[in-house]
């Protein structure tokens, strides 16, 4: 067979090394007689190949040094490949700072100090008890960070383009921006870039979607720990009872999961207000259709403190400086 001459590994002595790239301790099983016993038996004669026998040889006498000289420092190194601490990006993600995304965005540039010390490798650790602050160049950059409220028409996918659909994003154009004045911010293409839905808002469904530069209101919305609410109006067919409004408030599963406890009252005979602190795949939907019921209409009207209010179909405005989720 030919190629490359696997190494046979038959020596029982083990000797490990010190990989100083990789911080991680390996183990070798080294044969002393590879290098005539191996390539002879596959029909390779180092005499043929002085340059392959020289290598060979240096390769093995580099091992044995590396392995006898770091011997020492063994018993110097962690037992445990787990540092001590949690990762600064998600310190700071937990504390409402920015995103972890943003978080190693900073600590690249040098824009962290965790206990007044400037921290600029990835994956660097503190303590849970640890100060972390932001360089003002950071602070600025927050600062110009935009978030944007959608009135998504139907036929527009909130996230990643599906069949046959556009994303909402495409919408965030000057002309269809209303009332400039409202929020205080005048368009730029700059605030098109790392502009992304935080939340999800299905293509037959329309009403308030936000768009967000800012890595701390994507967290506080759509956060594993985020409570904020979220109001619906929805159309329905079917008949709504006593028994199918109680399991819609409480009681309902999905993909095995029980579902947070919502708010859901009737306003008229075909239409019901529903609340809920959580946000699954097409969520209200699905609640419907185990009780029996068929959506026929979905509105999202509020998110937390701030309503779609007059916003027209199709329109979008900046959060102004004053509002809050």
């Amino acid at each position: 067979m030919s190629g490359k001459v696997r190494p046979t590994l038959s020596l029982p002595k083990i000797q490990r090394e010190v990989n100083p790239r990789r911080k991680s301790i390996r183990t070798y099983r080294v044969d002393r007689h590879h290098k005539s016993s191996s390539l002879e038996s596959s029909g390779f004669s180092p005499e043929f190949r002085p340059e392959l026998q020289t290598d060979t040889r240096n390769f093995f006498d580099k091992r044995r040094r590396l392995s006898v000289s770091e011997m020492a420092c063994l018993d110097k190194l962690p037992q445990n490949k787990t540092q001590a601490g949690v990762r600064i990006s998600k310190l700071m993600a937990e504390r409402g700072l920015c995103s972890r995304r943003e978080a190693d965005v900073y600590i690249e540039r040098g824009w962290v100090y965790v206990d007044g010390q400037q921290v600029t490798q990835l994956g660097s650790r503190a303590q849970p008890s640890a100060k972390i602050s932001l360089d003002k160049t950071a602070q600025t950059v927050q600062r110009r960070q935009v978030t944007i409220l959608l009135n998504k028409p139907l036929g527009y996918v909130s996230g990643q383009p599906e069949p046959g659909c556009i994303p909402a994003v495409t919408l965030i154009r000057p002309e269809n921006q209303y009332s400039p004045s409202f929020g205080g911010a005048l368009f730029s293409l700059a605030h098109l870039k790392g502009l992304a839905p935080a939340g999800r808002l299905d293509v037959n469904s329309t009403g308030l979607l936000v768009l967000t530069q800012d890595g701390r209101v994507a967290r506080q919305l759509v956060g594993e720990t985020s409570d904020i609410e979220k109001e619906y109006l929805v159309r329905i067919e079917g008949t709504l009872d006593d028994m199918k409004l109680a399991l819609l408030k409480h009681g309902l599963s999905l993909d095995g999961k029980p579902l947070k406890p919502a708010k859901v009252e009737p306003i008229n005979a075909d239409q019901l207000r529903f609340i809920l602190n959580e946000g699954r795949k097409r969520q209200i939907r699905r609640m419907c259709e185990l009780v029996g019921l068929r959506v026929v209409g979905l509105k999202r009207v509020r998110i937390g403190s701030v309503r779609l209010g007059r916003l027209p179909l199709g329109k979008w405005r900046y959060l102004s400086k004053d509002e809050s989720f």
